[in-house]
């Protein structure tokens, strides 16, 4: 029987990148301001060029009498006359209809002359006009454009989290007073629903505290006790590391929501480190499926809290191990410093994971193949952590497929 062919793999959707270069010449940026100078000059040396045009027609023809001469001279005699500008008058044997024709021609050379230094001094005029015009246009159009530059700069500061900033814009009630207004109350919005979130968390994480401080109590206790069997004392450290565990979990999970998903107290973490402690955690489930971990770990120190990157660590290779092939699967988990950044890798065989899939197993509650309820591999949660925590760091997690089935997992956070 043929095998079946492998799906074909969609070409991967682009992603953007915060973090994009630079332009090389950031002056040359076609900003607002630029374009609205532009386009008042242009304006402004457009109307100059038509009225030129106007002028210089409507004093061409002012000037101009037609072909015929403004006087004739019918008779003379022993007339002599005397031009710098039409030297071909001066010569005495000219007949009456030759020196009629040397008047008229150097009477529509003056004329010709008069235009040509009519339309010189205009163009120069035209040009220092433009000038200024240009340099005008720009002063007015940064005038124009300052308020939104005011919003701009309120926009970046509450980026920052600064989400006390207004922008108060003052002035007539145009359009850009209303826009102001309209970002202000979305600001007002935001921090409601911000101090919300706040409240909430503080809640939430007295809730979560108080039955894990009763369970290591619990515990405690239970090993204080010297007559308890050994296999209960073994059992009962086991749970209480577990337990010591989630709440260090908890409170990496509170801090990460508190500081507005961003890791506020940050302390080197060995990403090396990390990542042994995970293959650790997970070295019996590997040796239950059969499933070899390997992989050459090398250091790479970056700062951040080392309770949410070993989380990174665990989900990926608890995905790597619990997503493998039946027989004969293996997981391979690096750590390196490349270009500066500190990369984890995590492969794995597995089944084949067609590219256009890839976007969607970061989704909350999505797993491969559509599989959403009845499994017990997880919750469907564990990427969706991964993206944030790395995010959290100033980094990010990059997934392909790889040939012959399986995945390469690969994040990285700055040093």
């Amino acid at each position: 029987m043929a095998a079946t062919p492998a799906p074909a793999q969609a070409p991967p959707k682009p992603t953007w990148d915060p973090r994009r270069p630079q332009a090389p010449f950031p002056w040359l940026r076609p900003t607002i301001r630029i374009r609205l100078t532009l386009l008042y000059g242009g304006m402004f040396l457009i109307a100059g060029i038509l009225l030129l045009s106007i002028i210089y027609l409507l004093a061409a023809q002012a000037i101009s009498t037609g072909n015929q001469p403004l006087f004739k001279i019918v008779s003379f005699q022993s007339l002599r006359v005397s031009s710098d500008n039409c030297p071909a008058i001066t010569t005495t044997s000219l007949s009456l209809q030759e020196f009629n024709d040397a008047i008229s021609q150097c009477v529509d050379h003056q004329r010709q002359a008069a235009l040509d230094d009519l339309l010189s001094r205009s163009l120069l005029a035209l040009l220092g006009l433009a000038v200024i015009a240009f340099a005008f246009g720009y002063a007015m159009a940064g005038r124009v454009l300052s308020p939104l530059g005011r919003i701009t700069r309120t926009a970046r500061q509450v980026a920052g989290s600064d989400l006390a900033r207004r922008i108060e814009l003052d002035g007539p009630d145009d359009e850009l007073k209303e826009l102001a207004d309209t970002f202000d109350d979305m600001l007002e919005r935001l921090q409601r629903a911000f101090t919300a979130q706040q409240r909430f968390v503080g809640n939430a994480s007295h809730e979560l505290r108080t039955p894990l401080a009763i369970n290591r109590t619990l515990l405690e206790v239970h090993l204080s006790d010297p007559n308890a069997p050994a296999e209960l004392q073994q059992l009962g450290k086991t749970l209480l590391a577990t337990n010591e565990r989630s709440e260090q979990l908890v409170e990496g999970l509170l801090l990460l929501a508190r500081s507005d998903n961003q890791i506020v107290e940050r302390k080197p973490v060995d990403l090396a480190e990390v990542a042994t402690q995970a293959v650790d955690q997970v070295h019996a489930e590997a040796q239950a499926k059969g499933v070899e971990i390997r992989g050459r770990r090398k250091p790479a120190v970056v700062q951040g809290n080392g309770v949410l990157l070993e989380r990174i660590a665990l989900n990926l290779v608890q995905n790597a191990v619990r997503y493998n092939v039946p027989e004969d699967g293996w997981v391979e988990v690096a750590t390196e410093v490349e270009h500066g950044q500190a990369v984890l890798t995590v492969s794995n065989t597995g089944p084949v994971v067609p590219a256009y899939e890839i976007d969607n197993l970061f989704e909350p509650f999505r797993r491969l193949r559509t599989e959403r309820t009845g499994s017990d591999k997880g919750v469907g949660l564990g990427l969706s952590i991964v993206r944030s925590v790395a995010r959290a760091h100033g980094g990010h997690i990059v997934a392909r497929p790889r040939e012959g089935g399986g995945l390469v997992m690969r994040v990285t956070l700055p040093l």
